[in-house]
């Protein structure tokens, strides 16, 4: 079967051509599409007008019209209100008193280093009327059932922290900002403050407001009545660092009160060297500590804690609670090993009879 190969003519630009016009005519034809959505060349971006107007100034928080914030509370501002003693006068500041941590300008109470005293007086049976008549009537025993059922659990909404630094003063504008939507907070508290639950139940009701409507070890409810109305919240301004703590006196005697030196070096020797009572976890539930101190010491003079791992800071804050908790003299605290001595037994009589 024969072949047939067509042969086709090849036109090329090789050969000059007659014009100059003619060249350039033929190679737009050829090279330049005509479909207006397939262009030959990618399309340039068209360059974005510049932003004629001015940026927004930021405004001021210093020259704010609303500062200095005015607060009706009746207590003095302080960063910790369970876990320090206003009694204790410290002996020396780790900053200057002019840095506030509510910030410069901010707050129209001076802050004196450890605290923002108020500068009202305080009318405490206004104050009780007024709070009464937020709470309203006692609830009855379903309505308290009711509340503890639905905050009681560990996976509640409305929970809130309660770490080693005890009530404190930001956390009483987190409690109102739960109150906005919730008829009550939880509140679960770990760490040095649950030595002493009754302190810290107190401090959450005498500055919020509210009641304790529920309490299991270290489990709180706190209520915030009947009559709560959070458009006319009381005014908290908040603290925009922690302050630094303030020096102290010391609170380990070389030589114990009651003890000549070598009686206080055997005290600590003896504590040193003798079992451990109880071993305390970092961030634990301590409500049961107080009572075995107490316990321990009707029949031993001195009592070894292990602290390990829970850090020498809240081994010096456990000792000072025990001290007035218990009460007993702390004589050493070392290697987060904090032992107690109970005292003088005449000086716990003399002392339970005044």
């Amino acid at each position: 079967m024969a072949v047939k190969f067509l042969s086709f003519t090849h036109k090329t630009l090789t050969q000059n051509p007659k014009s100059k016009s003619l060249y350039v005519s033929y190679f737009l034809n050829h090279t330049l599409s005509q479909d207006q959505y397939d262009p030959p060349f990618s399309l340039t971006k068209k360059p974005k007008p510049k932003n004629t107007t001015k940026p927004r100034e930021t405004p001021d928080p210093n020259n704010d019209p609303k500062l200095p914030v005015k607060s009706d509370l009746p207590f003095d501002f302080r960063y910790s209100y369970s876990e320090s003693n206003p009694a204790i006068e410290p002996i020396g500041y780790r900053e200057p008193k002019r840095f506030s941590p509510f910030g410069p300008g901010r707050l129209d109470r001076k802050w004196t280093g450890t605290a923002a005293p108020t500068q009202l007086e305080t009318d405490m049976e206004k104050l009780m009327e007024e709070r009464n008549r937020v709470l309203g009537d006692p609830l009855t025993e379903e309505e308290v059932a009711e509340l503890v059922e639905r905050y009681r659990h560990s996976d509640c909404s409305r929970q809130i922290n309660l770490g080693k630094g005890g009530v404190t003063h930001n956390m009483l504008d987190d409690i109102h900002n739960h109150w906005k939507r919730a008829e009550a907070v939880r509140i679960k508290c770990l760490g040095v403050p649950t030595l002493d639950m009754d302190n810290v139940c107190f401090h959450l009701e005498d500055k919020s407001g509210g009641k304790v409507v529920y309490r299991n070890i270290n489990i709180l409810i706190l209520y915030r009545g009947r009559n709560y109305d959070p458009e006319n919240r009381p005014v908290i301004p908040l603290m925009l660092w922690k302050p630094y703590a303030p020096i102290y006196p010391k609170l380990v005697k070389n030589v114990a009160d009651g003890l000549t030196f070598e009686e206080t070096k055997e005290m600590r020797n003896r504590g040193l060297n003798s079992l451990p009572l109880m071993k305390l976890t970092r961030n634990g539930v301590y409500v049961n500590v107080v009572d075995r101190v107490r316990d321990a010491f009707e029949t031993e003079d001195v009592v070894r804690l292990d602290c390990k791992h829970v850090g020498m800071s809240d081994c010096k804050k456990i000792g000072v609670k025990l001290k007035d908790l218990v009460p007993c003299v702390p004589i050493l605290f070392k290697d987060e090993q904090v032992i107690l001595w109970r005292g003088k037994r005449n000086q716990e009589l003399e002392s339970s009879t005044a």
